[in-house]
């Protein structure tokens, strides 16, 4: 029996986008908040929006007051507090009060120490990101030993209606994460997009992860388009791997909108064979479980 918000959203949506960049970001995307649910709405879709400079949720609210199906989120970098509980509490007070806005999704630092260097070409958004939102906030250390203050994020995620997603972590220090959660139970984590490069973790380490309930794989079109993933991995994560949430991570003005993003999409589907129930449950059923209160 699925629960009243999922019930609730699978009525009017065909899919649910949950990686999408709009503005105010670190840098310049294609629409704002209101803008990118007008669209997804137009194509019978949902949208989670995230910043690199934190907190989605009040915007979030406000798009759903104006009836458009949009999810918020807030990230843990330095800019918006760090590994602190005080951001993600401010967050949960903007959100919630729409009846189906469902669990806030936490996500771990996005901005880190890393030696990869994007492929993307990015405009910051003003002059105020360069000097102020890029210093790193790094998870754990480079053998994945995470400190005391994510065993406390852990513990409040547990306790409270959100999902936390591990942002741009290391392999060691996923699978370190992963041990954290099982370990605390009740917690409902997904991995953000594990195949970029500063993850780097194809569809065989995802399986040997385990096939947990609480745990959600996320699977971008990103990671393929900019070649940090092959064909043969994206196709065998999405029609294999247990809980995979497929995603966009798109929002620039150089790449596809969402509705190209949707077209291709489906051409990949149909390449790869991936059945229709497949499809509804990377695309809808999944994200809609994940979220659900």
């Amino acid at each position: 029996m699925p629960s009243d918000f999922v019930a609730h959203w699978q009525e009017r949506l065909r899919f649910v986008d949950v990686h999408y960049h709009a503005n105010p970001d670190t840098y310049t995307r294609r629409y704002h908040a209101l803008q990118a649910g007008q669209e997804y709405r137009a194509l019978g879709g949902g949208v989670l929006l995230k910043s690199h400079l934190g907190c989605t949720a009040a915007v979030a609210a406000t798009a759903q007051a104006m009836d458009l199906p949009v999810f918020g989120s807030v990230v843990l970098n330095r800019i918006g507090g760090g590994l602190d509980l005080r951001p993600i509490q401010q967050s949960l007070c903007y959100y919630g009060s729409a009846p189906f806005c469902g669990r806030l999704l936490v996500e771990l630092p996005t901005i880190v120490t890393t030696g990869h260097r994007s492929k993307l070409q990015r405009a910051y958004a003003n002059a105020a990101v360069e000097r102020y939102a890029l210093q790193p906030c790094d998870l754990g250390d480079t053998d994945g030993v995470l400190p005391a203050s994510v065993e406390r994020l852990v513990e409040f995620c547990r306790d409270e209606q959100v999902v936390l997603t591990s942002g741009h972590a290391t392999r060691a220090q996923v699978e370190a994460l992963v041990e954290l959660c099982l370990r605390k139970g009740g917690v409902r984590l997904l991995l953000n997009q594990p195949a970029n490069p500063m993850t780097g973790m194809d569809a065989a380490a995802l399986k040997a992860l385990g096939a947990h309930d609480w745990l959600y794989v996320e699977q971008t079109a990103l990671t393929l388009l900019l070649g940090y993933q092959t064909f043969e991995d994206f196709a065998q994560v999405l029609g294999s791997v247990h809980n995979v949430v497929y995603s966009s991570d798109l929002g620039q003005p150089s790449q596809p909108t969402p509705g190209e993003w949707r077209a291709q999409s489906l051409q990949w589907f149909e390449q790869m064979g991936l059945p229709a129930a497949r499809i509804r449950e990377v695309s809808l059923t999944h994200a809609l479980r994940m979220l659900s209160p």
